[in-house]
Protein backbone atom coordinates (compact mmCIF):
# COMPACT_ATOMS: atom_id res chain seq x y z
CA UNK A 1 0.00 0.00 0.00
CA UNK A 2 1.00 3.25 -0.91
CA UNK A 3 2.42 5.57 1.69
CA UNK A 4 1.66 9.27 1.71
CA UNK A 5 3.33 12.30 4.33
CA UNK A 6 1.29 14.98 5.72
CA UNK A 7 2.00 18.65 5.50
CA UNK A 8 0.72 21.47 6.85
CA UNK A 9 1.39 25.22 5.25
CA UNK A 10 2.42 27.88 7.55
CA UNK A 11 -1.00 29.48 9.21
CA UNK A 12 -2.19 32.68 7.47
CA UNK A 13 -1.92 35.93 9.78
CA UNK A 14 -4.14 36.68 12.21
CA UNK A 15 -5.09 32.66 12.63
CA UNK A 16 -3.32 30.37 15.28
CA UNK A 17 -3.38 27.24 12.65
CA UNK A 18 -3.81 26.28 9.28
CA UNK A 19 -7.02 25.22 7.70
CA UNK A 20 -7.09 21.79 7.42
CA UNK A 21 -8.38 21.72 3.99
CA UNK A 22 -4.88 23.40 2.74
CA UNK A 23 -3.23 20.12 3.97
CA UNK A 24 -0.87 18.09 1.20
CA UNK A 25 -0.54 14.89 0.98
CA UNK A 26 2.36 13.47 -1.29
CA UNK A 27 2.77 10.26 -2.17
CA UNK A 28 6.34 8.16 -1.50
CA UNK A 29 7.52 6.01 -4.38
CA UNK A 30 8.18 5.82 -7.79
CA UNK A 31 5.97 8.41 -9.70
CA UNK A 32 5.96 7.06 -13.69
CA UNK A 33 5.40 10.82 -15.28
CA UNK A 34 8.45 12.22 -13.00
CA UNK A 35 10.41 9.64 -15.12
CA UNK A 36 8.44 9.51 -18.57
CA UNK A 37 8.24 13.15 -18.82
CA UNK A 38 10.35 13.98 -16.66
CA UNK A 39 11.03 18.43 -17.98
CA UNK A 40 7.22 18.75 -17.91
CA UNK A 41 7.03 16.75 -14.93
CA UNK A 42 9.21 19.33 -12.71
CA UNK A 43 7.24 22.57 -14.56
CA UNK A 44 3.52 20.72 -14.06
CA UNK A 45 4.51 20.87 -10.06
CA UNK A 46 6.18 24.26 -9.99
CA UNK A 47 9.44 22.80 -8.85
CA UNK A 48 11.63 25.87 -10.47
CA UNK A 49 14.71 24.96 -8.79
CA UNK A 50 14.81 21.51 -9.32
CA UNK A 51 13.81 22.21 -13.35
CA UNK A 52 16.94 24.47 -13.64
CA UNK A 53 19.26 22.10 -12.10
CA UNK A 54 18.11 19.46 -13.97
CA UNK A 55 18.59 21.07 -17.26
CA UNK A 56 21.66 22.29 -16.25
CA UNK A 57 22.75 18.91 -15.11
CA UNK A 58 21.20 17.30 -18.45
CA UNK A 59 23.63 19.78 -20.53
CA UNK A 60 26.69 19.25 -18.57
CA UNK A 61 26.14 15.61 -19.16
CA UNK A 62 25.63 15.58 -22.78
CA UNK A 63 28.61 17.53 -23.43
CA UNK A 64 30.80 15.84 -21.30
CA UNK A 65 29.32 12.37 -22.42
CA UNK A 66 30.43 14.33 -26.19
CA UNK A 67 33.99 15.34 -24.91
CA UNK A 68 34.87 11.69 -24.36
CA UNK A 69 33.29 10.44 -27.68
CA UNK A 70 30.60 8.51 -25.64
CA UNK A 71 28.34 6.37 -28.22
CA UNK A 72 24.14 7.00 -28.71
CA UNK A 73 24.04 4.00 -26.02
CA UNK A 74 25.74 5.35 -22.93
CA UNK A 75 24.57 8.51 -24.15
CA UNK A 76 20.69 6.99 -23.80
CA UNK A 77 21.93 5.06 -20.86
CA UNK A 78 23.31 8.29 -18.75
CA UNK A 79 19.43 9.75 -19.45
CA UNK A 80 17.43 6.34 -18.61
CA UNK A 81 19.64 6.47 -15.60
CA UNK A 82 18.93 10.31 -14.67
CA UNK A 83 14.97 10.09 -15.57
CA UNK A 84 15.07 6.97 -13.18
CA UNK A 85 17.00 9.22 -10.22
CA UNK A 86 14.04 11.73 -10.82
CA UNK A 87 11.07 9.19 -10.72
CA UNK A 88 12.53 7.88 -7.67
CA UNK A 89 13.35 10.86 -6.01
CA UNK A 90 10.03 13.03 -7.31
CA UNK A 91 8.31 12.67 -3.84
CA UNK A 92 11.58 14.24 -2.22
CA UNK A 93 11.61 17.16 -4.00
CA UNK A 94 8.01 18.24 -3.66
CA UNK A 95 8.80 17.47 0.04
CA UNK A 96 11.89 19.64 0.23
CA UNK A 97 9.91 22.60 -2.14
CA UNK A 98 7.07 22.47 0.68
CA UNK A 99 10.01 22.40 3.67
CA UNK A 100 12.03 25.33 1.99
CA UNK A 101 7.84 26.69 1.85
CA UNK A 102 8.44 26.28 5.87
CA UNK A 103 5.32 23.45 5.63
CA UNK A 104 5.08 21.33 8.10
CA UNK A 105 5.05 17.66 8.04
CA UNK A 106 2.35 16.24 10.01
CA UNK A 107 3.26 12.99 10.32
CA UNK A 108 3.19 9.49 7.57
CA UNK A 109 -0.49 7.38 6.99
CA UNK A 110 -0.97 4.67 4.71
CA UNK A 111 -3.26 3.88 2.09
CA UNK A 112 -4.79 2.50 -1.10
CA UNK A 113 -5.08 5.24 -2.92
CA UNK A 114 -5.33 8.93 -1.61
CA UNK A 115 -9.02 9.61 -0.27
CA UNK A 116 -8.59 6.36 1.66
CA UNK A 117 -5.41 8.27 3.24
CA UNK A 118 -6.97 11.19 3.84
CA UNK A 119 -9.92 9.33 5.92
CA UNK A 120 -7.21 7.49 8.20
CA UNK A 121 -5.41 10.83 8.81
CA UNK A 122 -8.29 13.07 9.73
CA UNK A 123 -9.94 10.07 11.95
CA UNK A 124 -7.14 9.85 14.07
CA UNK A 125 -6.43 13.37 13.60
CA UNK A 126 -9.50 14.24 15.13
CA UNK A 127 -9.72 11.22 17.43
CA UNK A 128 -5.85 13.03 19.02
CA UNK A 129 -7.56 16.66 18.77
CA UNK A 130 -10.57 15.56 21.45
CA UNK A 131 -7.85 14.33 23.87
CA UNK A 132 -7.58 17.12 26.48
CA UNK A 133 -4.56 15.77 28.60
CA UNK A 134 -0.80 14.39 27.06
CA UNK A 135 -0.20 11.03 26.84
CA UNK A 136 1.30 9.58 29.97
CA UNK A 137 4.65 9.64 30.35
CA UNK A 138 7.01 6.21 30.36
CA UNK A 139 7.75 4.87 33.48
CA UNK A 140 11.31 4.84 35.12
CA UNK A 141 13.94 2.04 33.78
CA UNK A 142 14.57 -0.46 36.57
CA UNK A 143 17.28 -3.01 36.42
CA UNK A 144 16.48 -6.82 37.72
CA UNK A 145 19.93 -7.16 38.68
CA UNK A 146 22.35 -5.04 40.18
CA UNK A 147 25.24 -3.32 38.39
CA UNK A 148 28.68 -3.79 40.41
CA UNK A 149 30.99 -0.62 39.75
CA UNK A 150 33.72 -2.36 41.40
CA UNK A 151 33.81 -5.18 38.94
CA UNK A 152 36.24 -4.59 35.85
CA UNK A 153 34.22 -4.97 32.56
CA UNK A 154 33.39 -8.12 31.05
CA UNK A 155 34.82 -9.24 28.31
CA UNK A 156 32.81 -11.41 25.62
CA UNK A 157 34.39 -13.84 22.81
CA UNK A 158 37.72 -15.27 22.41
CA UNK A 159 39.19 -12.82 24.40
CA UNK A 160 41.62 -12.99 27.22
CA UNK A 161 40.32 -11.82 30.74
CA UNK A 162 40.95 -8.26 31.69
CA UNK A 163 44.17 -7.74 33.42
CA UNK A 164 45.65 -11.79 33.30
CA UNK A 165 48.52 -12.90 32.24
CA UNK A 166 48.58 -15.01 28.76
Amino acid sequence: MPTYTVHAPPPKKGKPASDPERFLFVRDGFHFWAFLLTPFWLLWRRLWLAFALYLLASIVLAVALRLIGAGLTVQFLAGLFSALLIGFEASTLRRCKLAWRRWTMLGFVIGEDIEMAERRFFAEWSKRAGQAQPPPAAPEPHFSMPMRHDAPPAIIGLFPEPERPR
